[in-house]
């Protein structure tokens, strides 16, 4: 017997572009870290039943007040002002991040993140001013000696107050300078050996690095820095200004032969090449790639990716997608999105070659047919499916592909089919049974031909779902929302639910059947 049920009361619904209560867990594909903007969360925090108020130890909390002198004079406290523990909870998630505003206010919460040992931050209005350069020091003094992740995207800091920060944080793990255009405009970044060295040493452990959107980037300023990170295995370069001059000399040329003008691929492949053992997750986004020089790239000797980002490569053609299967058949994650040169061979080459994929995204590959959704049957470790705006998919097939391995570990537990136009009903309802438990995210947004009937069936089968997005989806009621059948002014009769899985119904009044045309197909 099936019972309907109303979603769980943290799941995210989405109609109108707002998301609604919860937390959520992490998911496929795996968030960043989760931010926390500072300094109004530390200030501002409000006590919670059961919190003590005592003076926080390292890794204890995240929600703090500042205590008159007198309270704190009584609790036995430091006189002068600080931040004093109020929740038990947060602190102790290793990835949890700090959005920290520079500026001279947030001085005290530097020094007081310092003592917790927070080790994730994010710097926002950073530039070349007094103010941010007292703030990268304090930094560097409180927070450096144990901070792992760093991120100053978008930010203008100076090339001085920049390596003196690299200095005081020997434990980075993760360092973002996307958008940081200020400090390559000039081409000298660490054009000291002294400095180069004494900054190779502080980044001995980086692992990821992420140099997004730098118009400035040229292969003389990239050797310098990527040669300071000996240890790293993923390296972002989406959206910079790539230039391939297409012959066999790619990457055969010296590092002293290196432009001070320019990015070009042949100096990126020689990169490659001499970090092939070590590099497992490369971004290339945005940057033009042409099908040759993603040939070149995935036979380098000794290469093993696992993750790949190929977002806006619009040039990229079927036949490249298909070696690139051949030539790095570990790949765990791979971007494709708005590539729009691929069609479904693309994608019968990826389920083939591609046995371990986790984490796929077709996202805008508008000639992607049904055709080339049977292909997904083969994907059996497939967590993350992002087909938004693939506008001739209708969802049968794909139901029938993703049923095949609906008992393959790990199940899938993301799922975007927005602004899919074609995207019925009935097609919908015969998705649902190939959807197992473990399903977090369902996007539907701007799927404007959904009906009621939809979100009956999602309010009744797919109760473990955390975030349901149904934006713009403009057929849709109240009273579907509530998981009811359509009001009327006559009695409520009992209706037998529908059940995707083929066992007797449960009777309930007021509950709408889906047709008995789509029974049958089901």
């Amino acid at each position: 017997m099936v019972r309907p049920q109303a979603l769980p009361v943290q799941t995210q619904i989405v109609t109108t572009g707002t998301e609604v209560s919860g937390p959520l867990p992490f998911l496929a594909p795996p968030p960043r870290a989760r931010e926390t903007t500072l300094p109004r969360c530390l200030a501002r925090g409000r006590r919670r039943r059961g919190c003590d108020g005592g003076v926080a130890a390292p890794g204890d909390a995240h929600i703090y007040s500042e205590l008159p002198a007198s309270v704190r004079s009584e609790r036995g406290l430091p006189r002068e002002s600080g931040l004093v523990l109020r929740s038990p909870e947060c602190l102790r998630e290793r990835n949890l991040r700090y959005n920290i505003p520079v500026s001279s206010a947030s001085l005290p919460t530097i020094k007081s993140l310092g003592l917790r040992g927070v080790s994730c931050i994010s710097l926002t209005n950073l530039d070349g001013s007094p103010a941010s350069h007292q703030v990268l020091q304090s930094i560097a003094y409180h927070l450096g000696p144990h901070l792992q992740s760093l991120c100053l995207g978008g930010g203008s800091p100076t090339e001085a107050s920049f390596v003196a920060l690299i200095l005081g944080c020997p434990a980075l793990r993760s360092l973002d300078l996307s958008g940081c255009n200020s400090l390559f405009a000039s081409g000298t970044l660490l054009a000291q050996p002294e400095t180069a060295q004494q900054v190779r040493q502080a980044l001995s452990g980086l692992r990821e690095l992420n140099l997004a959107g730098l118009r400035d980037l040229a292969d003389l300023s990239f050797n310098r820095l990527s040669s300071c990170a000996p240890s790293l295995e993923r390296l972002s370069l989406a959206y910079c200004h790539l230039t391939f001059e297409l012959g066999p000399a790619w990457g055969s040329i010296n590092p002293q032969d290196s432009s001070p003008s320019q990015l070009s691929f042949h100096n990126l492949l020689r990169f490659v090449k001499e970090r092939a053992a070590r590099l497992r997750a490369l971004d290339l986004s945005g940057t033009g790639l042409p099908p040759e020089a993603l040939q070149a790239l995935g036979q380098v000797a000794g290469l093993q990716l696992q993750e790949l980002s190929l977002h806006s490569c619009r040039d990229l053609s079927t036949e490249a997608v298909a070696a690139l299967c051949r030539q790095q058949p570990g790949l765990t994650s791979l971007d494709l999105s708005g590539c729009s040169e691929l069609a479904d061979g693309a994608l019968l080459a990826v389920s083939r070659g591609l046995r371990h994929l986790q984490r796929l995204s077709l996202r805008k590959l508008q000639r992607l047919t049904d055709a080339g959704c049977t292909a997904l049957g083969g994907l059996r470790k497939l967590q993350s499916l992002d087909m938004a705006e693939c506008c001739l998919v209708s969802g049968r097939v794909l139901a029938q592909a993703l049923g095949s391995v609906r008992r393959a570990p790990p199940p899938l537990a993301f799922l975007s089919l927005a602004y899919c136009s074609s995207l019925k009903d009935n097609s919908v309802l015969s998705l649902i049974p190939a959807l197992g438990p473990s399903l977090r995210v369902l996007d539907l947004s701007s799927c404007v031909a959904l009906t009621n009937r939809t979100l009956q069936a999602i309010c009744t089968y797919l109760t473990p779902l955390s975030v349901l997005r149904l934006a713009w989806c403009k057929e849709l009621r109240d009273w579907g929302l509530l998981g009811l059948g359509e009001p009327s002014e006559e009695p409520a009769q009992k209706a037998q639910v529908w059940d995707p899985q083929g066992h007797e119904g449960w009777v309930v009044p007021g509950l709408a059947c889906p047709p008995e045309s789509l029974s049958r197909s089901i």
